[in-house]
């Protein structure tokens, strides 16, 4: 791949973990996770600190793809 298609890529690389906020949030792959699950996990209410910090980053990247 060249450079500059890896430039237009830069988030997949960043996220090191694919699929662990689905799993710890237990939805069902190939389906959307819930914004309101998302929301509460961004909370903190009832999960890790890195859960709520990929939940915040979920919500995040959700509004730069509008």
């Amino acid at each position: 791949m060249k450079t500059e298609d890896r430039a237009k890529l830069w988030i997949q690389d960043a996220i090191k973990k694919k699929g662990a906020l689905r799993e710890t949030l237990g939805a069902k792959k190939g389906k959307d996770i819930p914004e309101s699950k998302l929301k509460k996990a961004a909370k903190g209410e009832g999960v890790s600190s890195k859960t709520e910090k990929r939940a915040e980053l979920a919500l995040t990247l959700k509004k730069l793809s509008k």
